[in-house]
């Protein structure tokens, strides 16, 4: 209102300007001028009350929101999934073919411009924008100076290596054929995928993948579980039960799946993969080894026997009591995500889950008391092993010396991502093994010296 009162009187102050000067300037009749009052206060008004021609500017703004339609709607719902897969066919013909990228190959492999750099065919950016020319309207994208400058390094010709380029484009078109074939599985169409979508692409990739020809079917629904696992655990850390397509492509996680497509992988490089059909049957035969009464679930004391069995009580308690469990028990998705924290205590998202398990309190920080609640338990499993308990003293000021948090006196998450010592603090904290190692590291780097030197001295 005091608005609207204030552009009201501007207009009558405009108005009153206006009306002195007219009638010192001309000879008007006073009906003459009233009505040309009356139109010209009409016409402020209007324009600062924002009608007028203004309006008309509204009108040229385009739709930027579409409701997505609701579940009843079945014949939008219809419309919009054919229309994303009439989008999605477009963008994958706007793609390279084989053929096309064979012709690109030729192209360049034809430009290349001596002398080579070692076994590197290199190419001039005269002779790059003219394969561009004849490459295609495809391949125009790829031409380009940005490029071309990206790939540019110390060549004193300012050539680049036409397989460094040629990888790129491959990559590229990679990239754009991947994301394309997981928007298919995008059922909401909103750039994300949730667990069944991602569940239904992995399942549909399997007889791709030549090394998990071995796989009997029945096992598909596990190793699909334990597959899906990695992606949610560490690109969903808020558990919102869903990832965004760019994130599954910008993670290295979809290059180790598609890299068992490589029929001639070797044994090291299968059991480095989390993806590999032999790391998914260790991890679900650890799984069926620690079910010792065989209901499908893990009791707290069937789960005190993973690894090495030094697991602290007092860090198991917490486990069942923060994770998700079946009457006290724990099913195979959460037992995943139990080895996937432990397996990596170096990556943030298992740091934080650890974390979350630290926190008792909820509070966002450890300070000495939670330190020393967990490492009462290392002791007494040491005094159970016969061996002479640690001073806490000594261990509290060690892990504040690793860490070197912001606060003196409270340890957060960040402290502990940032020192790079999250793994080493956590280990010493719930696993008498961890501790065990981290206090006789010196022996154990000394005698991996002497043996290493032995190797030596007997070749």
């Amino acid at each position: 209102m005091l608005y609207n009162f204030y552009k009201l009187a501007n207009a009558k102050l405009m108005l009153s300007i206006y009306q002195v000067t007219l009638w010192f300037t001309d000879e008007k009749t006073e009906e003459e001028k009233k009505a040309e009052e009356t139109e010209l206060f009409t016409k402020y008004y209007t324009e600062w009350r924002g009608g007028g021609e203004r309006d008309s500017s509204y009108k040229t703004i385009p739709r930027f929101y579409y409701r997505l339609p609701a579940e009843d709607e079945v014949l939008l719902q219809k419309l919009r999934e054919e229309s994303r897969a009439v989008f999605l066919q477009r963008k994958s013909r706007e793609l390279l073919d084989n053929e096309e990228l064979q012709n690109l190959w030729f192209l360049l492999d034809k430009h290349q411009v001596p002398p080579a750099t070692g076994d590197e065919a290199m190419i001039t950016y005269e002779s790059f924008l003219k394969v561009g020319e004849k490459a295609g309207v495809k391949c125009k994208q790829f031409f380009t100076a940005r490029v071309y400058a990206k790939l540019l390094h110390n060549d004193p010709y300012g050539r680049i290596s036409i397989m460094q380029f040629f990888n790129y484009v491959m990559r590229k078109v990679w990239l754009h054929q991947t994301r394309i074939g997981l928007s298919l599985y995008d059922v909401a169409g909103q750039g994300y995928l949730r667990e069944s979508d991602l569940e239904n692409y992995i399942l549909e990739l399997i007889p791709t993948l030549p090394q998990l020809d071995g796989l009997e079917k029945s096992f598909y629904s596990f190793y699909v579980c334990t597959a899906v696992r990695k992606f949610f655990f560490f690109l969903d850390p808020l558990r919102t039960g869903k990832i965004k397509i760019q994130d599954i492509l910008a993670c290295s996680f979809l290059d180790d799946l598609l890299e068992l497509r490589d029929e001639e992988l070797s044994k090291e490089s299968q059991e480095a993969n989390w993806f590999s059909a032999p790391s998914a049957l260790r991890v679900y035969g650890q799984y069926l080894n620690l079910d010792k009464d065989h209901n499908g679930m893990l009791s707290k004391e069937e789960l005190s026997r993973y690894g090495t069995g030094t697991l602290t009580g007092v860090f198991l308690d917490r486990v069942y009591q923060e994770c998700l469990t079946y009457d006290g028990e724990m099913d195979y998705k959460t037992y995943l995500d139990f080895v996937l924290a432990l397996e990596n205590r170096k990556e943030p998202a298992a740091l934080q889950y650890i974390f979350k398990l630290l926190d008792m309190d909820n509070k966002g920080y450890l300070n000495v008391f939670a330190l020393n609640y967990f490492f009462r338990a290392i002791q007494e499993q040491m005094k159970i092993h016969g061996q002479e308990a640690v001073s806490f003293q000594d261990v509290k000021d060690e892990i504040f010396d690793m860490v070197k948090p912001k606060d003196p006196c409270k340890i957060t998450l960040q402290d502990l991502v940032n020192s790079g010592q999250g793994d080493t603090v956590s280990s010493i904290l719930i696993d008498l093994n961890g501790f065990w190692t981290y206090e006789n590291r010196e022996v154990l780097v000394a005698n991996d010296g002497e043996s290493n030197t032995g190797d030596i001295d007997d070749t």
